[in-house]
């Protein structure tokens, strides 16, 4: 590891003779202000939001079209979380028998529509349009 700072070092005293410091703060200069201005575009990008259905958590993969700026705050400095209310989802009831060592259980999971995932979502990030939702897993039900 040692060597390799030494060879960083030598490196940077031989590129230094040719390359002007001047230079390289305006290269980072002009690329900064160049990000800035590509903010601006519109862009569509995967989001991964973390959904809240009453007390039960899922990350649901998103694919969304918006302002750079507004994806770039998604990603970096926001949280994309949301709480939804269940009866604002369209769901379905799946019962699946699961085999145990002495006894059969019925295990009861609940499938929500991506359809009503997504109109949800659309209502609490109204800075993004939710071109689709993808797949996500089904949440447990308490066994009564």
């Amino acid at each position: 590891m040692k060597k390799v700072f030494e060879f960083l070092k030598s490196l940077k005293q031989r590129l230094r003779k040719y390359i002007s410091p001047v230079f390289l703060v305006l290269l980072a200069v002009s690329f900064t202000l160049w990000y800035i201005s590509k903010l601006g575009y519109n862009y569509t990008t995967e989001l991964k939001v973390k959904v809240t259905v009453d007390g039960y958590n899922i990350t649901v993969p998103c694919v969304v079209e918006g302002k750079g700026s507004t994806l770039f705050r998604y990603g970096v400095y926001a949280a994309s979380s949301a709480e939804i209310s269940l009866s604002e989802l369209k769901f379905e009831v799946l019962e699946q028998p699961v085999a145990t060592d002495n006894d059969t259980i019925v295990e009861r999971k609940m499938r929500i529509s991506p359809m009503s995932m997504q109109d949800a979502l659309s209502v609490r990030f109204s800075d993004l349009k939710i071109v689709s939702v993808g797949t996500f897993s089904d949440i447990d039900l308490p066994a009564k």
